[in-house]
C-alpha cells in the first residue's frame, strides 16, 4: 500500500497545479527510426513529448541522422540505458530513409558517438546512470560542447528553447529521482528514475581513446562504464512508462516497476539473444509488468513493411500475438501516439 503513494501523491500534486484541462492533454510519443512509417533493424530511439512542453530523447542509437537531424526539434532532456554502440551510436543514420529497412545506411559517429554529438547540439540535459555520467562527460566535452555544473537535487529546470546553460550531465542511480521542469511554465514537471535492467554496459573499443582502445583490443575487451539501467517516466498527466532496455526478465519488474510506480505504458526490448526474445517479454509484460499498454522495441529486424503493417512470423509479430488481450503499439518512425494518463492510446496507429 505504501509502495503506491508515492504515484498517487505525485499525481494528487498535478491535479493541484493544473486545471482539469490541462489534466486531460496526452503525452505524445514519436519513434525516431531509420525509414519513416516502417519498424526497422536499427531502431530503439523514441521522443516523449509531456503536454507541458518537456521534450525527452531516449536512446538514439543508429538511426537519427546526428544532432542535425531534422526530426528532432527541440530536446530538452536525454537519457541513456547504456553505451553499448547501438544505444549510444558508434555509427548514425546518413539520412533518413537512407538504405532498406533491413540494412539502412550508416556512417561513423566515432570517436564522440551520436549521443554526445545531438546532446551537443540540442544543449540537452543528460540524465545517466553510475558511471555513465563521467563518460558521457568527456565524450560531450570532446565533441565540442561546454557543460555547466548539474545540481545535486532533484529538482532540475530547463529552458524553453534550451539554451547553452541546458547542456549539462546529471548522474541518476538506482533508487533516486529527478524532476525535470520547463521555465515557461507553473508545472509539476516530469519525475525520471533508474531502474534495475540484468545486462553488460561495456563501452565499445571504437568509442574509446588511446591508450586505452589499443591496450584493449588484442584481449577483445570494452571498457567498464557502471551498470545498465532502466527508466520510469512519470508525466505531468500521470502517465507512468516503464523503459525496459536491455535485459532479462527480474522480480523488480512485479514489486518496484509494477508495484512501486504502477507504470501503465512500458516499451519492452524484445529482440532475442541480446535481451528478452518475444516470448520472454511476453511474459514479463502479462506476468510481471501488467500495463495497461505496450510498445515492443529493439527488434533488431525489419518487422514491417513500408506501409506500417507487421511482417508474419517475424519476432514482433510473434509478441504482438503472444501478448493479446494488452493493447501493443508498434513504434513506427515519424508516427506520432499519444497516450493519457490511464495509458491508454487516443490518437495513432491502431487505437
Amino acid at each position: 500500500m505504501k509502495a503506491k503513494l508515492l504515484v498517487f501523491f505525485f499525481t494528487l500534486s498535478v491535479v493541484a497545479v493544473y486545471s482539469s484541462h490541462v489534466w486531460a492533454q496526452n503525452v505524445k510519443i514519436t519513434p525516431v527510426g531509420s525509414h519513416t512509417t516502417q519498424f526497422c533493424r536499427n531502431d530503439r530511439a523514441l521522443l516523449f513529448e509531456d503536454p507541458e512542453g518537456l521534450r525527452i530523447l531516449y536512446d538514439p542509437g543508429r538511426s537519427v541522422a546526428g544532432g542535425t537531424d531534422p526530426r528532432l526539434g527541440n530536446v530538452h532532456v536525454m537519457i541513456l540505458s547504456s553505451v553499448h554502440a547501438d544505444h549510444i551510436g558508434d555509427i548514425k543514420a546518413t539520412a533518413v530513409n537512407a538504405g532498406t529497412c533491413g540494412a539502412p545506411t550508416t556512417t561513423s559517429a566515432a570517436p564522440n558517438s551520436n549521443f554526445a554529438e545531438i546532446a551537443v547540439a540540442k544543449n540537452a540535459t543528460v540524465i545517466s546512470g553510475g558511471e555513465m555520467t563521467d563518460y558521457l562527460t568527456a565524450k560531450i566535452t570532446a565533441a565540442g560542447g561546454t557543460l555547466t555544473a548539474c545540481p545535486g537535487v532533484v529538482d532540475l529546470t530547463v529552458s524553453d528553447p534550451p539554451s547553452a546553460t541546458n547542456l549539462r550531465t546529471c548522474v541518476l542511480r538506482h533508487g533516486g529521482k529527478r524532476i525535470v521542469h520547463v521555465t515557461n511554465t507553473n508545472n509539476p514537471g516530469v519525475l525520471i528514475t533508474v531502474v534495475r535492467a540484468d545486462h553488460s554496459n561495456g563501452v565499445p573499443r571504437a568509442l574509446l581513446t588511446d591508450p586505452e582502445k589499443t591496450e584493449l583490443a588484442p584481449d577483445g575487451l570494452t571498457a567498464y562504464a557502471g551498470p545498465e539501467n532502466g527508466f520510469v517516466l512519470i508525466f505531468s498527466n500521470g502517465l507512468s512508462v516503464y523503459l525496459s532496455a536491455d535485459t532479462g526478465q527480474t522480480s523488480d519488474m512485479a514489486t518496484i516497476v509494477n508495484g512501486y510506480y504502477g507504470a501503465k505504458l512500458a516499451v519492452v526490448n524484445m529482440g532475442d539473444v541480446f535481451s528478452m526474445g518475444p516470448e520472454e517479454a511476453a511474459f514479463a509484460v502479462k506476468t510481471l509488468i501488467k500495463p495497461k499498454a505496450v510498445i515492443p522495441s529493439h527488434a533488431n529486424e525489419q518487422a514491417t513493411d513500408t506501409s506500417g503493417n507487421v511482417l508474419a512470423g517475424t519476432r514482433t509479430d510473434r509478441f504482438i500475438g503472444l501478448v493479446k488481450g494488452i493493447p501493443a503499439y508498434v513504434p513506427l518512425s515519424g508516427v506520432t501516439m499519444e497516450f493519457d494518463g490511464n495509458g491508454k492510446c487516443v490518437a495513432g496507429p491502431g487505437c
